[in-house]
């Protein structure tokens, strides 16, 4: 018999702050369709091609980069 270790759930609680700030309004944080342990990023309606929103946190990398 194997016993497997319980595996942490990301939760609201795990965002930071400014993240949730910077959601816009039809933008939601659900469990991820890809990994159940993490948070996704969900539109409760269309987003328009080229909408922006933020603030952008971080270090912007070029394509190549990615």
């Amino acid at each position: 018999s194997t016993t497997e270790s319980p595996v942490a759930v990301e939760t609201l609680d795990d965002v930071p702050e400014h993240v949730l700030r910077g959601l816009p309004e039809d933008v939601r944080l659900f469990p991820s369709a890809v990994d159940k342990t993490r948070l996704g990023v969900w539109a409760t309606k269309s987003i328009l091609k080229g909408k922006k929103f933020g603030p952008f946190v971080g270090d912007k990398k070029k394509r190549s980069q990615v």
